[in-house]
């Protein structure tokens, strides 16, 4: 390799790695959680796709430079005493502390992030579409612009509606948004509902509000529940925050 192609590589790698984003994953929870994350757009893995996170502890991930679009949950109350690794809520399926490119089962509150999206501006939200298991926030680090926090810290697991509960034996591990429990298109907003004029919030969507005004609730929940923050700021991402 000659010189000047070698100072080009440097050079390149020099800023690809200059900007990446950090995400900082942190369990304020009293015990312990298994953090998970997915990558979408058919794009490579992250580093890591899960792992074990002790109360009070935090790990940071490293998203590659470029649009990059994924999401971000807990899974909860884990354990391998069925010979594989298996959750009360948020389950990959995996049956591995990592879950390799598998999603989290509903009930599941999700962070949903997408970086660079449009021209060095980022978009991210806390999601109740799938329903809830764990409160969580996410708060840019850095950045310009609005960069809010986006958050959904109430235990909604303790307020949930008898019919949209997900138990694992007596405990609520979890809460079911109508359109995960019930797959009905005036829930989901499909069908003759694809529309904001007729998918209106239910009173299950109104429910999810009420216990967490900046998170998304429904799917055409967008004007309260998208956040936006430019400069190519890191993220914090805290469970029960």
């Amino acid at each position: 390799m000659n010189t000047r192609v070698f100072f080009m590589l440097a050079f390149a790698l020099f800023f690809a790695g200059a900007n990446a984003t950090t995400i900082t994953i942190k369990n304020n929870c009293q015990r312990p959680i298994w953090p998970a994350t997915l990558t979408g757009d058919q794009k490579p893995q992250l580093s890591t796709t899960g792992f074990e996170l002790a109360p009070g502890a935090s790990r940071s991930v490293d998203i590659p430079a470029g649009r990059w679009t994924g999401r971000f949950w807990g899974r909860d109350r884990c354990s391998t005493n069925s010979g594989r690794f298996t959750c009360a809520s948020g389950e990959c399926g995996s049956g591995k502390v990592e879950c390799n490119g598998a999603g989290g089962a509903p009930p599941t509150t999700l962070v949903e992030l997408t970086v660079e999206g449009n021209g060095g501006q980022d978009f991210y939200d806390v999601s109740n579409v799938d329903g809830f298991n764990l409160p969580v926030s996410v708060v840019p680090q850095g950045g310009r612009g609005e960069c809010k926090q986006s958050s959904c810290p109430a235990n909604i697991n303790a307020a949930c509606p008898g019919q949209l509960q997900f138990k694992s034996g007596n405990d609520v591990v979890g809460c079911f948004s109508a359109c995960a429990k019930f797959n009905e298109d005036k829930y989901c907003c499909r069908g003759a509902h694809d529309k904001p004029e007729t998918c209106p919030p239910s009173d299950f969507s109104r429910f999810f509000k009420a216990q967490c005004p900046e998170a998304y609730s429904y799917a055409y929940d967008d004007k309260t529940s998208t956040f936006t923050c430019f400069g190519g700021p890191n993220y914090l991402i805290t469970f029960c925050p």
